[in-house]
């Protein structure tokens, strides 16, 4: 195998290190190759620590070779190399440029529309004379190229030794072993029409003992830290709802990617987080607040003629609560009269009245999620369903559900 193949072969493993070496050695052969300068270039941008100075100079070369041979195809990617170089060196405006002159020659270029998001979204947080805004770059560029005898191990010095590749060859598992101070990490993020992606850039995440959560409105990862203790990051809640199942994180040797899919595809949100507020009804409101919401749902007193019958999440069908109100004071006025039975507890609420004793007894010895059911059913529904299913009632809004014959209406 050839050394452009190795380097293409180590390119594609993701040993960008090792690519910048054997493409570094091809083009000591070949040093007219086009090809061979935009994937180093492209080795470049992705060795850890990216050298974005050498990225552009190669992009340069392969734009002024591919230009004099009139290669489109070859023009259009070196062009889109030396633009990513220049982001990377915080050129913002010359970046700018270079991806307007690769669309112009190619507008379904797939990965414009994000690099112009990323742009707009720096340029936007710059005074307009702060250097990183100016546009200083040309078209076509001026550089020399290496004639065919050249042997180049960096593209803007034939004289200096190859040092990147080496350095990177005999310490591969460095840059797993350093990492970024818990302060000095830091996270961006841009969105398209179907997804948002968020990259916090963090040096050395341990994949194997990284714990990553996605959920609906939310994102959390945590991770330890070379100084023993435990990093977390979150965004909660996020602005919109996305979709856990088909929503992505990969961890890599600079950052963590987040790809989040948006549930709402064209939705574009203004910011990452929202200014809601999203906790339980339990974190809301005390014990004795919970109970009194309860009371109220609770009727006064047994009705005298069959009732409604009420939405319920009972398995076994809707229930009349009418019905099991006067079976309850039934049972009451029979342990008045002194009939034996067992102690169920009713009389301790309210007075003895035993509807809204079963209904407080069955809230006070209900677990949480029980508890957040019959609390959200209640509030949503308006006062019209009171449910105990929490895997249904979490799953979204309870819409009011009036009793047969009756019309629900806004005041």
């Amino acid at each position: 195998m050839d050394q452009a193949a190795k380097g293409a072969a180590a390119l594609s493993s993701k040993d960008f290190s090792t690519a910048v070496t054997h493409y570094t050695d091809a083009i000591s052969v070949n040093s007219q190759a086009v090809d061979y300068y935009i994937k180093r270039s492209t080795a470049y941008t992705r060795t850890s620590p990216p050298d974005y100075t050498a990225a552009f100079t190669d992009a340069e070369i392969a734009l002024k070779l591919a230009s004099v041979r009139g290669k489109r195809e070859f023009i259009i990617q070196a062009q889109l190399r030396r633009a990513i170089a220049l982001f990377g060196l915080e050129q913002y405006g010359n970046s700018r440029s270079c991806f307007n002159w690769v669309k112009e020659m190619n507008k379904d270029e797939k990965t414009l529309q994000i690099w112009e998001m990323k742009i707009t979204n720096k340029l936007n947080a710059l005074s307009e004379d702060d250097e990183k805004a100016k546009i200083t770059v040309e078209r076509l560029p001026e550089v020399q190229v290496p004639s065919q005898k050249a042997q180049s191990a960096k593209p803007q010095d034939a004289t200096e030794p190859a040092k990147h590749a080496p350095e990177k060859t005999e310490t591969p598992s460095k840059p797993d072993s350093v990492q970024t101070p818990a302060n000095k990490i830091r996270h961006e993020w841009y969105q398209t029409q179907d997804t948002v992606v968020v990259s916090l850039f963090a040096k050395g995440v341990p994949k194997d003992k990284a714990t990553i959560d996605i959920q609906a409105r939310s994102l959390a990862i945590s991770f330890p830290l070379v100084t023993g203790s435990e990093y977390d990051f979150s965004l909660d809640p996020l602005y919109g709802t996305v979709d856990p199942t088909t929503s992505t994180a990969k961890v890599m040797g600079t950052k963590v990617d987040f790809t989040l899919k948006k549930t709402t595809a064209g939705e574009m949100w203004p910011t990452l987080e929202s200014a809601e507020t999203i906790t339980d009804s339990k974190d809301e409101k005390s014990e004795g607040e919970e109970a009194q919401e309860v009371k109220r749902a609770l009727p006064v007193e047994p009705a005298t003629k069959p009732g409604p019958v009420y939405p319920t999440s009972s398995k076994s069908g809707p229930k009349n609560w009418d019905k099991l109100a006067d079976e309850l004071t039934k049972k009451k006025k029979e342990k008045k009269n002194g009939e034996e039975g067992e102690d169920d507890g009713l009389e301790d609420f309210e007075g003895g009245d035993p509807v809204n004793g079963f209904f407080q007894q069955l809230y006070s010895r209900a677990d949480p999620d029980t508890r957040r059911a019959m609390m959200k059913s209640y509030q949503e529904s308006n006062g019209t369903a009171l449910s105990t299913n929490w895997s249904e009632v979490g799953k979204g809004k309870v819409e009011t559900q009036p009793p047969d014959g009756m019309e629900a209406h806004r005041w």
